[in-house]
């Protein structure tokens, strides 16, 4: 498991879930505001210079405007160590 996985059971992330993960769009195992949020990180890992429309509404309505800025500045911030770490060869 890598460290953010890691760091998802420590923080009370069920294993369902994390196992899950990557059908989290059809998957019982998460709600409606965490599969809006991981679009959001999917979007934003592929495609940092713009997040589409449709999912930014999405994420707000169900977070709110605070929500929503706190969604994307985490998605940020992992995004940026994990970078960070494979640039400078950090393994887990």
């Amino acid at each position: 498991m890598d460290v953010h996985g890691a760091l998802a059971k420590r923080l009370g992330v069920e294993e369902a879930s994390l196992h899950d993960l990557s059908t989290y769009a059809t998957s019982p195992n998460y709600s409606d505001l965490e599969r809006a949020a991981l679009a959001v990180a999917v979007a934003l890992t592929r495609e940092p210079r713009a997040l589409p429309e449709n999912l930014r509404a999405t994420l707000a309505a169900l977070c709110g405007d605070e929500g929503f800025e706190e969604v994307v500045a985490t998605v940020g911030l992992f995004n940026y160590l994990t970078r960070l770490h494979n640039g400078c060869g950090v393994k887990n």
